[in-house]
């Protein structure tokens, strides 16, 4: 499996000669060759995770590519092949094997209402919960991808969350909103804290790769 972090929290997975891309959000420029995807996943609402706009940049390449999302998200795309899921939902997008955990979002703020997230685990090797620290309950991660920074995200929870998955490798996601310094200083924190059970830490910028 080759995964190549875009910007934000836009993720390109690729395997078994398919393509699959999770959470194609504003804050993301390039998403890489868009013909032939397996299909398209997106954790929960909020325009960083998706816009209609990104989905017909990727609808014009693959017209035909499935989506799995939230109920609020299916809800408002319209004429295109939506599989609402939920936690406990485990299910194949083309070869791949999803398996979605959590259910909600973090808190951002008591004002601000907490919409429906879900985690996936892809292929029992890939955990990218969204936003949300929500435990992939049963599961030894293989590879973790972090969330490193936002307007709901407290870097020691996400230190604790690292060090409660323990996972094999790690690299940080939804960094956009840091700034340089900042998001160097949250790495080098979730770096700590992926080597506390023998875990490797990869600080992928837009663009890298992982290969696992």
């Amino acid at each position: 499996m080759r995964i190549t972090k875009h910007e934000h929290a836009a993720l390109r997975i690729e395997a078994h000669g398919s393509t699959l891309i999770i959470d194609p959000g504003s804050f993301t420029t390039v998403l890489g060759e868009l013909h032939a995807l397996a299909a398209i996943v997106i954790t929960h609402e909020h325009a960083d995770h998706w816009t209609p706009e990104q989905l017909e940049r990727i609808f014009a390449a693959a017209p035909d590519v499935p989506i799995f999302t939230t109920a609020a998200v299916a809800a408002a795309i319209h004429e295109h092949d939506v599989t609402v899921v939920s936690p406990g939902d485990e299910l194949a997008a083309g070869p791949f094997s999803l398996r979605f955990f959590g259910g909600a979002h973090e808190q951002i703020h008591s004002s601000i209402p907490v919409v429906e997230n879900v985690g996936v685990l892809v292929d029992d090797l890939l955990y990218y919960p969204g936003d949300s620290f929500a435990m992939p309950e049963g599961v030894e991660v293989d590879t973790l991808a972090i969330p490193t920074g936002g307007p709901w995200l407290h870097l020691g929870a996400a230190m604790d969350f690292t060090l409660a998955v323990q996972p094999r490798r790690a690299f940080g996601t939804h960094d956009m909103t840091l700034s340089v310094a900042g998001r160097a200083m949250h790495l080098a924190r979730l770096k700590w804290a992926t080597e506390q059970h023998g875990g490797e830490f990869h600080a992928l910028d837009p663009g890298d790769s992982l290969d696992i």
